[in-house]
């Protein structure tokens, strides 16, 4: 869809805010009947709470926003595949569809590692569009670990 990358590109954005302080950049916006009704990126550092990622804390403005844990009309656009604590919130906070730009290896949950969005044992399914904007989802997180491997091999030779 050509809305799906206008609101990759916000998430974009978001995660960019994540990386200016520090933070691996994350980003994720929630968007319900044509209306970014969240946006966050990545706190964990900041924070230091294993449970700031960026659609947890999106996740939980939205619900606060409209007064309910049913997020049933919401897309959420995240930069990286969402891990298994965010896809079981996403699955809990009912959210229609999860789009996501860079595939995650190591512990994506819809659909690289494992699949727990569309899991039919659960009582809800997401729906799951992946690789928007991929490169350029892939690339930030990419440059951001090339900088602190670089800056880690700095400070070994000082």
């Amino acid at each position: 869809m050509k809305s799906d990358y206008y609101y990759m590109e916000l998430a974009i954005e978001e995660a960019k805010k994540a990386e200016e302080i520090g933070e691996v950049p994350i980003g994720a916006i929630l968007v319900s009947d044509g209306k970014v009704i969240a946006k966050a990126h990545n706190l964990r550092e900041i924070e230091q709470r294993s449970i700031a990622h960026a659609e947890i804390l999106a996740i939980d403005k939205a619900c606060k926003k409209a007064g309910t844990w049913r997020l049933e009309n919401a897309t959420l656009y995240v930069t990286l595949e969402p891990c298994p604590m965010c896809a079981g919130a996403i699955v809990l906070s009912r959210i229609k569809r999860v789009v996501y730009g860079a595939s995650d290896p190591k512990g994506g949950c819809a659909g690289t590692l494992m699949n727990l969005l569309q899991e039919e044992r659960f009582n809800h399914q997401v729906e799951i569009a992946k690789g928007v904007l991929e490169i350029e989802c892939g690339e930030l997180l990419s440059t951001f670990f090339r900088k602190i491997r670089e800056k880690k091999k700095r400070s070994r030779v000082e």
